[in-house]
């Protein structure tokens, strides 16, 4: 059996010593091809966080083994389940029960992943145990008062920097109390981690969401044989979870993850000649808000081979060059795809007129302040933007940009893989190269993205380059 070691922590913001600056320029030719992308990351980490509170051996496939995947699996084994990677993307969970963690003998280091911190610290406050969670310098600045201040309600203490900051001491309840929760915003994070909380508590754990948001939670959980209900009322949707249920041991498979899968395809509807299949992307509707924006900006992108695999829509996406329109998006559809705004801002800015992306606060709260680190991303390559509240606005308008068509910039990414692969498709398009100053870290989430690019490109499009960005 291969068990590999969780790969070493990522350093601090920006460039670090040891970083891989990037370049990427126009190929020349269309990209054109077949090609699989990673594992869904927000499936892998439920399923491995699902299948450790399971009774019985889970088998998992597909999974996502990019750093922020391998630190949850790190993470499991350290709370008692037996965790072990057969084959490439093929798991073995072994559960210890509902209520059945242990408390680890070290820190939990969780690297750059705040999915897994805010989800972990649901599972430890409804066990007894004492931890304490860890990150890199990105995650140790980023906000988690908004999943401990719901999860103290059952029982748990938490303790940590200015603004509830890793390092965080979690002290598990002994006896947790079912929550009645309702979101001021909408997250599928503190969602998630008030219902994996609510797993071992006595009664009904309900949660309202002002939107709805990716229940990809709420589905793996009846997968293992939870009883969970989820009704509609108005605009909002409520969520109940009946508590210390016994789950059972269950086959995943984990769909190709279409936050992923954006980047190819949206480098095929911007490279002139372009036609790239995705095979096996999910298509669960509360993920579709790229896919639905992009048809509403006149993409040619395609669907095929629709199935249901392991509980989740899944189909092969075909995206062919097109010529974009601006597009003003609904507040209301950032829950469906919050983590692809990065990239859908780099299709606006070859789009003709003004697009604006409404709602987009929760960005400021990511690996970085991506709405702020996307602004300056599109303004290092001359194309305007600019913040309008939680708004972004990127108004081409059918002229050129300073200089010509966008391109030319040279990006910091403050370690946030989705700014560093978005400002790489920017420079397949663009007139002229785009650099990044580290791209190291895109392996948290897209292990192989750069080969897999050049195999579409054809040739070494996005290659390495000694410098940073300024």
């Amino acid at each position: 059996m291969i068990d590999p070691r969780p790969p070493s922590p990522s350093a601090g913001h920006g460039a670090a010593a040891g970083a891989t600056p990037m370049r990427a320029s126009a190929p020349g030719q269309g990209l054109a091809g077949r090609v699989s992308v990673p594992g869904d990351k927000s499936i892998s980490h439920r399923a491995l966080m699902v299948g450790a509170l399971a009774v019985g051996s889970t088998e998992i496939t597909g999974l996502l083994e990019g750093e922020d995947v391998l630190r949850t699996a790190a993470a499991m084994r350290a709370l008692g389940a037996e965790v072990e990677r057969v084959a490439p993307g093929h798991w073995r969970v072994a559960g210890r029960g509902v209520g059945g963690l242990v408390e680890p003998a070290d820190v939990l280091d969780m690297g750059n992943s705040g999915t897994a911190a805010r989800l972990i610290c649901g599972l430890l406050a409804g066990h007894p145990v004492f931890a304490v969670l860890t990150g890199d310098a990105s995650l140790r600045g980023r906000p988690m008062r908004r999943v401990t201040e719901p999860l103290s309600a059952c029982g748990a203490r938490f303790t940590g920097r200015a603004g509830g900051r890793l390092p965080l001491a979690v002290e598990g309840a002994a006896e947790p109390m079912p929550l009645d929760y309702t979101l001021p915003v909408p997250s599928a994070q503190v969602k998630s981690a008030v219902l994996l909380a609510g797993l071992c508590a006595r009664g009904i754990t309900r949660v309202v969401e002002p939107e709805a948001t990716r229940d990809h939670t709420e589905n793996m959980l009846r997968h293992f044989g939870a009883v969970v209900r989820v009704e509609a009322e108005g605009h909002r949707r409520v969520i109940e979870l009946e508590g210390q249920p016994e789950l059972r041991a269950a086959p995943v498979a984990v769909p190709a993850d279409p936050s992923s899968a954006a980047f190819p395809l949206v480098a095929a509807l911007l490279v002139p000649g372009s036609e790239v299949t995705v095979e096996g992307v999910g298509l669960n509707p509360l993920r579709t808000g790229l896919f639905a924006t992009l048809l509403e900006m006149g993409a040619d992108l395609t669907v095929s081979n629709e199935r249901v695999e392991g509980g989740e829509r899944v189909g092969d996406v075909t995206a062919r060059y097109s010529a974009l329109r601006a597009v003003d998006v609904p507040g209301s559809r950032a829950p469906s795809m919050i983590d692809e705004y990065p990239v859908l801002a780099v299709a606006a800015a070859f789009a003709r007129g003004t697009t604006r992306l409404r709602g987009l606060g929760e960005l400021r709260v990511k690996e970085s302040d991506r709405l702020a680190a996307t602004v300056a991303l599109l303004a290092a390559s001359g194309v305007p933007a600019s913040v309008e509240g939680d708004d972004l606005v990127i108004a081409r308008d059918g002229a050129p940009a300073p200089g010509g068509e966008p391109g030319g910039g040279s990006v910091a990414t403050h370690m946030d893989h989705r700014i560093a692969m978005s400002a790489l498709v920017m420079g397949l398009a663009a007139a002229r190269p785009v650099s990044v100053d580290d791209t190291g870290f895109i392996d948290t989430s897209f292990p192989g993205f750069v080969g897999m690019m050049n195999g579409l490109a054809g040739g070494d499009a996005i290659a390495p380059f000694e410098g940073g960005a300024a």
